[in-house]
């Protein structure tokens, strides 16, 4: 018996949310607009994913209203994918499955999260407990760990070993 793709029978946010970013991949590409990856590209090379998977998780996105699609060069037309405020509200969610992750399944911390303001790294809500705010996206810059690869193969990760604030449209260099 193939396996359903809703949760038709479960009166459940949990349920509901799980079929629109539940899907394998679906929030790791989330992360990456949130680290300001935007371009098919930068996904497909940083993420190792299949292209025919990166197009749905991105169609997927785009129709739920997490990604924005817009046109950034019209000849040949190329396109980039925004975080929407829908797809932005999602931060504390990967935020917590991140610390999560961390503590029961890496002692290696790889990326850290700060206030730019103060430089304080971010509490598990994504507060800053030296100014006593939820830091809003715009003020964090994440920055690399140790844990991280020095010399990585692609030019997202590459790009990525670099502070940067979230959501700053990501550079990488050219091919």
């Amino acid at each position: 018996m193939a396996l359903g793709k809703d949760y038709a029978t479960q009166e459940c946010s949990i349920a509901r949310a799980l079929e629109i970013v539940g899907e394998r991949w679906t929030l790791l590409v989330v992360r990456d607009a949130l680290y300001g990856v935007r371009r098919y590209n930068d996904f497909l090379v940083h993420l190792g994913i299949p292209r025919a998977v990166l197009a749905a998780r991105l169609q997927t996105l785009t129709a739920e209203g997490i990604l924005e699609k817009r046109r950034y060069q019209q000849s040949p037309p190329r396109d980039e994918y925004v975080l929407t405020e829908r797809g932005r509200a999602l931060w504390p969610t990967l935020r917590a499955l991140g610390l999560w992750g961390r503590e029961h399944f890496s002692e290696t911390q790889l990326r850290y999260f700060r206030h730019v303001a103060c430089g304080t790294e971010l509490g598990p809500y994504g507060e800053c407990r030296a100014c006593g705010i939820v830091v809003p996206l715009e003020d964090v810059v994440m920055e690399p760990g140790q844990g991280l690869d020095p010399d990585p193969a692609d030019p997202v990760s590459r790009a990525l070993l670099k502070p940067r604030r979230l959501l700053e449209p990501l550079e990488t260099e050219p091919a």
